[in-house]
């Protein structure tokens, strides 16, 4: 059975599910999964478009055929080393990105989402695991890993990280009310 393996990190922009995996091959060959249509339709979706406009069109398609297509702003591109991006509708998208790093044959990829709510999306890191678990059955020719076998077994543990985050959160915002309040002044 697999293992969860994301982390939650904080940054100054929210908190990121951070999962990382390390491949035996060139930074070339991993970027060309993210970067290349037919590639990353091996393993998650499919995109149209150009990326150097800015702006893509991007599908999951490893969620079914009749998976709807997502606008993606690029707001960072520095092939094949690191990748940011928004996808969904302005207002409503996901945060992510990817940096890639190559030392002794070896790259390490780090990929991260930022999560839009502690209490309610513990599941992304749940199916960024499975992704990045297909990602690695494409590039070795190997079955798919079934999704079953990731949810809900992995559930737990992503929630217990967005609790133990949105806890420490609420007693740091409450020991800054606490200063302010001690202060004279109003938060």
């Amino acid at each position: 059975m697999p293992q969860p393996t994301g982390r939650l990190v904080r940054k100054d922009d929210g908190v990121y599910v951070v999962l990382d995996r390390i491949f035996k091959a060139p930074i070339e060959d991993v970027w060309a999964y993210f970067s290349r249509s037919p590639r990353l339709a091996e393993w998650v979706g499919e995109y149209t478009g150009r990326p150097e406009t800015g702006a893509v069109r991007f599908r999951m398609t490893a969620e079914g055929d009749d998976a709807p297509w997502e606008n993606v702003s690029i707001l960072e591109c520095v092939a094949p080393h690191k990748f940011a991006a928004d996808v969904g509708p302005a207002g409503d998208s996901w945060r992510m990105y990817w940096h890639l790093t190559e030392s002794s044959g070896h790259t390490t990829l780090t990929f991260a989402q930022r999560l839009r709510s502690l209490t309610e999306e513990a599941d992304v890191g749940v199916g960024w695991d499975y992704y990045l678990d297909r990602l690695i059955a494409a590039r070795a020719g190997r079955p798919m890993p079934d999704w079953n076998d990731y949810y809900p077994a992995m559930l737990e543990h992503y929630e217990n990280l967005c609790r133990e985050v949105n806890h420490d959160l609420r007693a740091e915002q409450a020991a800054v009310h606490a200063v302010d309040r001690g202060n004279g002044t109003t938060g």
